[in-house]
């Protein structure tokens, strides 16, 4: 399961900061040059893969033994 939230949040940070600088007009050569809608979508999915991040790191944490 930590494995699956690591490459989500992966591919929701590499796309995220895709179609944010495509949205901000840094990343020429695609219909979502230039528009702010790309931007706020990848400002969204950016934010999300890091707190998936945040979850699998969190999950992973020694759990106390029960006895």
């Amino acid at each position: 399961m930590r494995v699956v939230l690591f490459v989500l949040a992966g591919l929701l940070i590499l796309v995220g900061g895709v179609w944010f600088f495509q949205g901000i007009g840094a990343l020429p050569g695609s219909f979502m040059t230039g528009q702010t809608r790309w931007a706020l979508y990848g400002g969204t999915a950016f934010v999300l893969g890091c707190a998936l991040l945040v979850l699998g790191l969190l999950r992973g944490r020694a759990r106390p033994k029960r006895g």
